[in-house]
């Protein structure tokens, strides 16, 4: 199995500045968004950073034995926490940067997607929508403990507060999923930016309009900023497909 994929990045109606980053590489079979923390030119480093990270551990992991197929994406995740926490040793005026990050690569018939914060990773199989992470939030957490509401969480004045991002703190803590490789799933990797603007009905209606990525990323940004396009947009969107 391999992936097709497609990613668009967009700073939205309300910023001049774009603190995600996302990068693709079907030749090393991954791709990632990263949205960034920290204000000015801050948040944008620190993505910048995990999604650099992560094409150089696999470039690396191209050239070993290729064991676990979830090393390298523990490894980016390690690895980009430690280089963002130097950074911030060095530029002390960068102090609070970090970044959340989805991360997900295939090998053979397994998918393995890296999770922290609340970018998210969804699945559209058979034109069914599905989130496939669960945000590292504290309304989230609040939700799951029965605090509040799914409806009182999407204007609470809480709902930004993250509970877990790469490069605020010396360990990272990562979600690893594991799934079956399916041909014709499509994967998305998103920031809250769409998900903050566009409930998952009006996300799965949007991916289900077109067949073609690079047409269904500019749909999904452009729902984005319907909405109100208050963050940085980025999607990335990988096809599953027989090699």
């Amino acid at each position: 199995m391999k992936i097709n994929s497609f990613g668009k990045t967009d700073p939205g109606l309300k910023r001049t500045n774009n603190e995600d980053s996302y990068v693709i590489r079907e030749d090393l079979n991954f791709c990632a968004v990263a949205d960034g923390m920290g204000g000015a030119a801050a948040g944008e480093i620190a993505s910048r950073i995990f999604v650099d990270t992560a094409t150089c551990i696999y470039e690396e992991w191209m050239r070993s034995d290729k064991q676990d197929p979830a090393l390298p994406v523990q490894k980016t995740y390690i690895t980009a926490n430690s280089r963002i926490i130097e950074h911030i040793s060095r530029f002390p005026e960068h102090k609070g940067m970090g970044t959340t990050a989805e991360l997900l690569s295939i090998s053979d018939d397994l998918i393995i997607i890296g999770h922290v914060g609340d970018s998210r990773t969804y699945r559209l199989r058979n034109g069914v929508l599905k989130q496939i992470t669960k945000d590292h939030s504290l309304i989230r957490e609040q939700i799951d403990k029965g605090i509040i509401t799914a409806l009182e969480a999407k204007n609470h004045r809480m709902r930004h507060v993250i509970l877990r991002a790469v490069g605020v703190e010396e360990n990272v803590s990562l979600d690893i999923i594991r799934s079956k490789a399916v041909e014709g799933d499509i994967y998305l990797l998103c920031s809250d930016g769409l998900t903050d603007m566009a409930d998952d009905d009006a996300i799965e209606k949007c991916m289900n309009s077109y067949s073609a990525l690079d047409v269904m990323a500019s749909g999904l940004v452009d729902l984005a900023n319907a909405g109100g396009g208050k963050d940085n947009i980025t999607v990335v969107l990988a096809r599953i497909s027989e090699v």
